[in-house]
């Protein structure tokens, strides 16, 4: 009996090991061994990680200066945010409100809180406003008032553009720490002015105070007002750097990397009162790079 015993354990044993050792090769594949240890939890696929953007945001706030108002694109001297690319409701705008949102809902849920003439140091306030309205999605674009002004010397510097847009980004975590925020460059002045100077009209409406520290004395070809519209532009390259920047600290913030600044805008694209802001087609086409921007 002893000896039926001993052979009974050992067929046993022997069948277990042969039914474990197809195991093996099965889940690991040829003759391969399987893993152990921190193999053994290094080969158990990973959760995917929880995207960190939303690209279809339920709602949207704008901030930022005459742009988004859609100033001179309706009117001469005038607001007019029903094309504004970012909130606007007109149809040849298509505003990024609309695509994001349909026609109904970016109606009920979107906001622009934009002001004419505004620089960065305004847009603080202008995100506290926002934020009451706790949207998904916050749009921003300033700095171009910070580059316009009478003279070079009264150019917002890049360290104080640099806190006014940091203080903001702040005002805006404080209250909404997971909103999106999209960060549109500044516009390329030194573009405008070069498209705008072919226009008798432009330079008209210019004198009234149209960014003069890249506008002034339009047809001016000497040495100290190339010098004067170069040291515009560089500001200006300098706060989008900012812009850049800043961002990228932020895992819920995206920047256009520099699409709006390098958008060839043409005469279709400008103002036909200014030729300096965007025109209805110019706001369209902001809205195109907003809402590529956002949903890539």
């Amino acid at each position: 009996m002893r000896k039926r015993r001993d052979l009974s354990r050992t067929v046993l044993a022997a069948v277990t090991a042969a039914v474990l050792g197809v195991a093996g090769c099965d889940a690991v594949g040829g003759d391969s061994a399987g893993p152990s240890g921190t193999e053994a939890q290094s080969a158990r696929p990973s959760p995917r990680p929880t995207p960190t953007w939303d690209r279809s945001p339920a709602s949207i706030a704008a901030v930022g200066d005459s742009v988004t108002t859609g100033f001179d694109a309706c009117a001469v001297l005038s607001d007019c945010p029903e094309v504004s690319w970012a909130t606007g409701s007109r149809a040849e705008v298509d505003s990024l409100a609309v695509r994001l949102l349909g026609k109904a809902k970016a109606a009920e849920r979107s906001w622009n809180y934009a002001v004419t003439g505004a620089r960065m140091a305004d847009v603080p306030g202008q995100l506290a406003q926002a934020a009451l309205r706790r949207p998904e999605l916050v749009t921003v674009m300033a700095g171009a008032n910070d580059a316009c002004r009478d003279t070079t010397a009264a150019m917002t510097s890049v360290a104080d553009f640099r806190t006014q847009f940091e203080d903001a980004m702040s005002t805006l975590r404080d209250a909404l720490p997971k909103a999106q925020v999209y960060v549109a460059s500044v516009p390329n002045l030194k573009r405008l002015w070069e498209q705008g100077r072919t226009s008798a009209m432009g330079k008209q409406v210019w004198k009234l105070g149209i960014c003069p520290s890249m506008l002034s004395d339009p047809d001016a070809l000497t040495a100290a007002a190339n010098e004067r519209r170069t040291t515009v532009q560089q500001r200006v390259e300098a706060y989008n750097k900012v812009l850049e920047q800043v961002c990228a600290k932020d895992r819920h913030c995206r920047f256009d990397d520099g699409a709006v600044y390098d958008f060839r805008f043409g005469a279709q694209q400008l103002s036909q009162w200014d030729w300096f802001h965007p025109s209805v087609n110019g706001q369209a086409r902001l809205a195109e790079i907003a809402y590529r921007t956002v949903t890539n």
